[in-house]
């Protein structure tokens, strides 16, 4: 495995969010970094990645030479499909996902609020991110979990309160960044883990919003598998 000190920060995140994902479970993954996860799960653990356009059983991104352009995510992005697959339309995807059968979305995020709000959208007309199928995915699936890079443009993305368009009144489950793994709860945001040599100081600095620290904070254990 890579020296985890100096792995991609996306990776970090992508690898970490794995180690969330139960075997034999639906999971919709967003577009963005959430697309990594599944490069982290071995396919005899049954896990189907459904994607919002219409795919159930998403595999690995294909090696060079080996796309098929009609075989993409809801990114665009060429992917592959694992024994068992289905393709659905529209209305039949949209109907997984408003009627609850998701058992995990994760979705990139703007910003991440102190009280689990997340912004992953902008206002329409500008040249930004889209809404996409979000709000039914915050709404409609039974955890979400937001993997983000901690700051943009050395702001920090993980705030006290939203200041763009807030994606569901829902709660996020965790956020997962390069930085740390935070979960929002009723009396605040708690800090549980802290990246790989980052320390829990490095954390705070970073972070906009206030952190609720209780005992000694881990770091992410990388090496173990889901």
């Amino acid at each position: 495995m890579k020296d985890l000190v100096v792995m991609d920060p996306k990776e970090i995140i992508a690898r970490r969010v794995s180690l969330e994902i139960r075997p034999k479970t639906l999971v919709n993954l967003g577009i963005g970094i959430p697309t990594l996860v599944s490069d982290h799960l071995t396919e005899n653990l049954g896990v189907f990645f459904q994607s919002e356009n219409g795919v159930v059983g998403l595999g690995h991104r294909p090696a060079e030479g080996m796309t098929d352009r009609h075989l993409t995510d809801a990114g665009g992005t060429f992917t592959s499909a694992v024994p068992g697959a289905s393709i659905i339309d529209s209305a039949f995807s949209f109907g997984l996902i408003r009627g609850g059968h998701l058992d995990l979305t994760v979705l990139g995020g703007l910003q991440v609020d102190a009280q689990g709000h997340l912004a992953n959208w902008m206002i329409p007309g500008k040249f930004v991110p889209g809404m996409g199928g979000a709000m039914d995915l915050v709404t409609g699936a039974k955890k979400v979990i937001v993997a983000m890079l901690h700051s943009a443009g050395g702001v920090s993305k993980v705030v006290p309160e939203c200041t763009l368009p807030v994606t569901s009144q829902r709660r996020v489950d965790l956020i997962v960044t390069e930085l740390a793994v935070m979960a929002p709860l009723d009396d605040g945001l708690y800090l549980l883990e802290t990246g790989p040599g980052v320390s829990v100081d490095e954390v705070v600095a970073a972070t906009d919003a206030d952190l609720i620290i209780k005992g000694d904070v881990p770091q992410m254990d990388l090496s173990r598998t889901a």
